[in-house]
């Protein structure tokens, strides 16, 4: 499915401390996601022309993401998350971490110690353990706090200075397709 954007109408968009040009889809995408959410809100996507750089202590010149928490890809796989869950004594759903990448077939936290990997044609660079906010305390479907947990089991297991680290940051080296199912290789 490709949509064509209806408006040349461009936005200063904050992500973090980045600041970027975003265009807007159009009024009536605005009109319906506001009408949905109950809230004012504008439909945005980042133009070819505009780019958003990866933190450059963890990327490659010319590396970039769009509207992502700070990396293109998060991935985490479904045996670290059935660890977790066993720990604490719940079934979270994996969308309480938010990935755009789960993997299966693995030990619990082997994502740990990739360092590239492949999916169909597409090579990653595993470039930095995620550190995880309260977000995954968030319900994503009624967007409200549920106590401290995830982050309290993973405070006695995976904490390393300040930080609780639950996934593995990945930026691709290049463009291509993925769809669910694909193999993945561990290159290094």
């Amino acid at each position: 499915l490709e949509v064509a954007a209806e408006s040349d109408e461009e936005l200063q968009v904050q992500v973090w401390r980045d600041t970027c040009a975003a265009r807007v889809m159009s009024p009536a995408a605005d009109q319906w996601l506001s009408d949905f959410l109950g809230v004012s809100a504008r439909l945005v996507y980042l133009p070819p022309e505009s780019m958003r750089q990866v933190d450059p202590a963890y990327a490659q010149p010319g590396d970039q993401t769009g509207f992502s928490d700070g990396f293109p890809f998060l991935l985490i796989s479904q045996a670290s998350l059935d660890d977790l869950n066993r720990r604490m004594g719940l079934n979270l759903p994996m969308e309480r971490f938010r990935p755009n990448l789960v993997v299966d077939g693995c030990e619990p936290y082997a994502e740990d110690g990739w360092k590239r990997i492949r999916i169909g044609e597409l090579s990653f660079r595993v470039v930095k353990p995620c550190s995880r906010c309260v977000i995954p305390t968030v319900n994503p479907e009624t967007g409200e706090r549920e106590g401290n947990e995830p982050l309290k089991t993973l405070m006695t297991y995976r904490k390393e200075g300040n930080n609780v680290y639950f996934g593995q940051n990945l930026i691709h080296d290049g463009p291509g397709h993925l769809q669910t199912g694909m193999t993945v290789e561990v290159l290094e």
